[in-house]
């Protein structure tokens, strides 16, 4: 992965670390969380009906687009670094 002043860097790990990368894939996850928590959960919530599922799912709900943001990130940077010149 190939930030503008920065090192390049090839390992998962250390792309994982990336604050860029983070932040961009948390405020991704906040937004379009909130959007789906509101969508598939949103009745739920407003009535005050918690139950054990919604302990799992809404962090999932958030998980789901930070790790696609991530991956598309990641995979985006792959692409760029490894195109035929």
């Amino acid at each position: 992965m190939q930030v503008a002043g920065a090192p390049r860097l090839d390992c998962w790990r250390c792309a994982l670390r990336n604050r860029r990368l983070l932040r961009r894939s948390t405020l991704t996850s906040i937004v379009v969380g909130t959007i789906l928590t509101a969508i598939n959960q949103g009745h739920l919530i407003l009535n005050g009906e918690w139950s054990l599922d919604l302990a799992w799912r809404i962090p999932l709900t958030y998980c789901v687009p930070f790790l696609v943001a991530s991956w598309g990130a990641l995979g985006n940077a792959y692409v760029r670094t490894h195109a035929p010149s």
